[in-house]
């Protein structure tokens, strides 16, 4: 199993250093942090924290950004489908979608969200390998662009439903090409202990009995190697090389391939480290692929939404402990998972323009959830912290909402769209008597049973 990255040892960069990586906030001398011209104090004024605020500039120059490095490197024919599962509010696809992506689904809910939010069914891939036979029937009844099998159980399965429904299911082969992405271990899926796609070396045989199985029309080949791959284009370029070789056997075989899916995972950096640019990925895209004449597809997720996004919280309290400081926040690991289950970097920010150039000492900034792991950050540098006093923390764009829960019956957090000098609530801050619903109490429990 590939071991978690190790920690950084260098000084966490200052609140200048990361504002200058991140040109959608910006520090005002009465406002304080700003998402593009909103301040985060109007909205936490207005709705409320814990809050999730998404930058709609972001999300449309990032794609943008993507689409041009495909562009320029002769990649004009690529598609991108945004994955879904970093962040499936619908506000957050409809912008995707208006800029011209497609999605990459993995359940029949990113399905749904997809469609509502405007993506057309011909634009949407539908991945992930455990596919029930009612979310086949889905993708089938809605005719998407393809469904990715990820094993010869799931090849039989699709061809089985597709036929006996009288309708033909277009299917890409999820290959595993073994290859260290060098991503935290939770997080890589292209090794060959990974659950993911089948062995590279069982691709042909079972890419021509796709061929041969009523059903099915094979269109190509997909591959994804991990998450937040920040360590150079090598693992890229090893998988599409692979790949590269796959598709020419197929077609010496005469199995016609239509397309090649590459995946996605191009990282971040959460905190000042260097990670890859789209560039340097359509590169190792071009020189492993490019000379196949295939159209490409993409599926980014992270890349796109997670530097669009920040949770903002309030500040409960201060806490002297024994030998720490504890800034108590009114977020809470359920909100924001990524710190307790991956280890994960967030910037943490103060919003009020004072405290962005107070003196600063270490504090554990830390949640109310009953989990020792309930820790967002140890030793950061961080001013003294009133209580109500509004923080933000960073990158929470992809994977954070999208993985919360209602841990220690906590409601869900508001979820707010900020375009331009506008901002809205784009899903409502989930009520007491909304985290109850669909709960219910059992006849012989709904009338107490009378004492001794």
């Amino acid at each position: 199993m590939t071991a978690p990255l190790p920690a950084p040892t260098d000084p966490d960069p200052s609140f200048a250093e990361l504002l200058a990586l991140r040109p959608h906030l910006t520090r005002h001398a009465f406002d304080g942090l700003v998402m593009e011209e909103v301040p985060f104090a109007r909205i936490a004024e207005t709705v409320g924290t814990p809050t999730w605020v998404y930058s709609a500039g972001t999300l449309r120059r990032r794609f943008g950004a993507l689409r041009r490095a495909l562009d320029d490197a002769g990649l004009a024919a690529a598609t991108i489908h945004f994955a879904v599962k970093a962040n499936p509010n619908l506000a957050v696809l409809r912008v995707l979608a208006a800029a011209g992506a497609g999605a990459d689904v993995v359940s029949e809910g990113e399905l749904r969200a997809a469609r509502a939010a405007g993506i057309p069914a011909s634009a949407i891939v539908f991945s992930g390998v455990g596919k029930t036979e009612r979310e086949i029937r889905l993708a089938l009844a809605e005719d998407i662009l393809q469904l990715n099998a990820e094993s010869a159980e799931e090849v039989e399965a699709i061809s089985a439903i597709a036929a006996g429904l009288g309708r033909t299911a277009r299917v890409a082969l999820r290959v595993n090409p073994d290859v260290d992405a060098r991503t935290h271990a939770k997080i890589t899926t292209g090794r060959s202990e990974n659950k993911f796609g089948v062995a590279i070396s069982d691709a042909p045989a079972l890419y021509a009995r796709m061929a041969a199985l009523p059903g099915i029309e094979p269109v190509g080949v997909a591959v994804h190697i991990g998450s937040q791959i920040t360590a150079g284009m090598a693992a890229y370029r090893t998988a599409y090389a692979k790949v590269g070789a796959l598709v020419r056997e197929l077609r010496a075989a005469g199995l016609p391939v239509a397309r090649v899916d590459c995946g996605g995972g191009l990282g971040i950096p959460y905190r000042d480290e260097p990670a890859p640019l789209p560039e340097a990925l359509a590169g190792a895209i071009r020189v492993g692929l490019g000379d196949l004449g295939l159209p490409v597809m993409l599926e980014p997720g992270r890349w796109i939404a997670g530097p669009a996004g920040v949770l903002l919280a309030s500040v409960v309290r201060e806490k002297r402990g024994a030998t720490h400081r504890f800034v108590v926040v009114d977020a809470g690991m359920n909100d924001l998972v990524r710190p307790a289950m991956y280890e994960a970097w967030h910037g943490i920010l103060p919003v009020a323009p004072e405290a962005l150039v107070a003196p600063l000492s270490p504090a554990e900034v830390v949640g109310p959830v009953c989990e020792t792991g309930d820790t967002f950050a140890r030793g950061r540098a961080l001013p003294a912290m009133q209580p109500g006093a509004l923080v933000a923390f960073l990158d929470a764009g992809a994977y954070g909402a999208a993985m919360s829960s209602t841990y220690n019956a906590r409601p869900l957090a508001a979820e707010v769209l900020v375009d331009g000098a506008r901002f809205a609530v784009v899903r409502d801050r989930q009520g007491y008597d909304a985290l109850l619903a669909g709960q219910r109490l059992p006849a012989w429990l709904a009338t107490p049973e009378p004492g001794p």
